[in-house]
Order: structure tokens, then sequence, then C-alpha cells
């Protein structure tokens, strides 16, 4: 990864050692990293411990113009990011906003009309008690998959209900186990996270609770951990290493024409494997 022109900055917050646990950023850098190789530019990748530190590197980047282009991931509903890459200039790309229609270039997923389409999927196989374990609140993807998510259970007759996350195993660990032991539990759980999503079935198989006969299990992002689970994992799969190529072609027209565009990565589309089925007859 270069340092200086010809390099595209990428700032992760969040701890080093769970990017080893994260297929999704591990895809996505991959695809940012083909795609500008081959126009001969380099990613320069900096992770970082919160937003504060990320914002720090920014405006050091700026000053010392040792990057052509940021790219910035997980908009949060209100984000102070996006102020200071407006005041320091930096052309910018957001991936997966809030809507598509920013003053930057961006890169948007629609992540209701996805979580709709989730949650329809399983009232259609008879679940009427659904639970979904989030990422982090202040995301603004998180909210979009949120409202959908209630808005689309109140508008089938389902009765959700949302456990916040942060993308851990032990959060999905606990989440699951917090859901499961209601007195009415859910009878199918949407996980914001593959690693969410394989935490929760591990829990499943200590309260002997039998996947997907009793509960069924959908995870966000496929990945190898969904198809090497036992049972596989079902799951909303975005094609991450395609998306960081999309990703790197809206820097690269940023960064030659200077106009804004706004790119739409295709819809998530659901692969069912062996932790969806119909629901048990208490909850059909």
């Amino acid at each position: 990864m270069a340092h200086g022109l010809d390099a595209v900055g990428l700032v992760l917050a969040r701890p080093a050692r769970m990017l080893g646990f994260e297929p999704f950023f591990m895809e996505l850098i991959g695809g940012i990293e083909e795609s500008l190789a081959a126009e001969g530019r380099s990613l320069l990748l900096h992770v970082v411990p919160d937003h504060d530190a990320e914002i720090r590197t920014y405006r050091r980047w700026g000053e010392g113009k040792l990057v052509d282009a940021v790219v910035v991931v997980n908009i949060a509903l209100e984000d102070a990011r996006l102020d200071v890459l407006g005041e320091i200039g930096i052309p910018t790309v957001v991936v997966g906003g809030p809507r598509p229609d920013l003053p930057f270039a961006n890169v948007w997923i629609d992540n209701a009309q996805a979580m709709r389409t989730a949650v329809t999927h399983l009232v259609g196989l008879g679940h009427r008690r659904l639970a979904r374990v989030s990422g982090p609140r202040h995301l603004a993807h998180t909210q979009a998959r949120t409202d959908a998510f209630m808005g689309e259970c109140a508008r089938l007759g389902a009765h959700g209900a949302v456990v916040e996350g942060d993308y851990g195993e032990e959060s999905g660990t606990r989440a699951t186990r917090a859901l499961l032991g209601r007195g009415t539990p859910p009878s199918a759980i949407i996980y914001d996270n593959d690693v969410m999503a394989v935490a929760g079935l591990g829990v499943a198989h200590e309260m002997d609770i039998a996947v997907p006969e009793r509960l069924s299990l959908l995870a966000w992002d496929d990945s190898a951990l969904c198809r090497l689970s036992h049972p596989a994992l079902s799951a909303m799969s975005l094609d991450v290493h395609a998306m960081g190529v999309q990703v790197a072609d809206c820097v690269l027209n940023l960064l030659a024409s200077g106009t804004v565009r706004s790119y739409t990565a295709p819809l998530p589309r659901l692969v069912a494997r062996g932790t969806t089925t119909t629901a048990p007859p208490a909850d059909g």
C-alpha cells in the first residue's frame, strides 16, 4: 500500500483485532485494490480506534497531501467526518450512506428494500415472531434496516423485536441468549452480519434448540463463515468484492472528471440454506 499521490485513503475505525473476523471489509478492500491497481493507484489503509482518530487522520492526510481521495464507510446518522472532509476539500466517496442524493460521490445500497425482502421471505414461511440482532444503532444503514424490519413486520401482521449488537461474536451470543430466554422467543432471527449469526447458531446448539426446525436464522452479508457453518447459514448475499470494484470506479470517475455521481450497488439476494424453513406449529 502506497503513501503519497496516486494513493486513495481508507480509514477503518474499529479494533484492529476485529478485522480478521470481518470478511466484509477484507472483501471490500480486495475489490477496491483490484480496480485501483489496474489504473496504477494504490490503497492506503489505516486502522484507528474511533472516529476522533479517524478525523485526525483525514486532517493529516489533507495537510500533507498524502492521498488523492478518501473512501468513507459506516456512515452515522449525524456524521462529523463528512463535515470535516468537506472543509478539508479531499475528494470523497461515501459507501452505504443513508440516501443516494448526498453532496458526495457515493455507492448506495438499498438496505431497506433488502430487509423487506428478508422479512417477507420469513413471514412467507409462516413465521410470526421475528427478531433482529442489529449493528450499532447510530449507523445510517442500521437505522434503515431497523425501520424497514419493523415496518414490514407491522405490514404483514408479524411481531418484530430488535436487539443491538456491535458485529462481534460476543454481542451476537449475548443478544441471541437474551432473545431466546424470553417467555415468547422468536421463531426466526435476522443478524446484521455473519459473525453474529454464527455466534447465534452456537447459542441455539448450546440451548438444544433445533435449527431450523424450531428456530430459523438468517445472516447478512454472505461469506465463507455462512457456507461452512453447520447447518450452513441462509444469508442475504451481497457480492462485496464487486461492490469494492464499484467503489474504486466511483473514486476514479471523481478524480478524472470532478463530477459527483451516485452509484447503486445491486440488491443483496436471499440465499436459502440449512438454517431457514417453515415456522414451527406454535408460530404458524
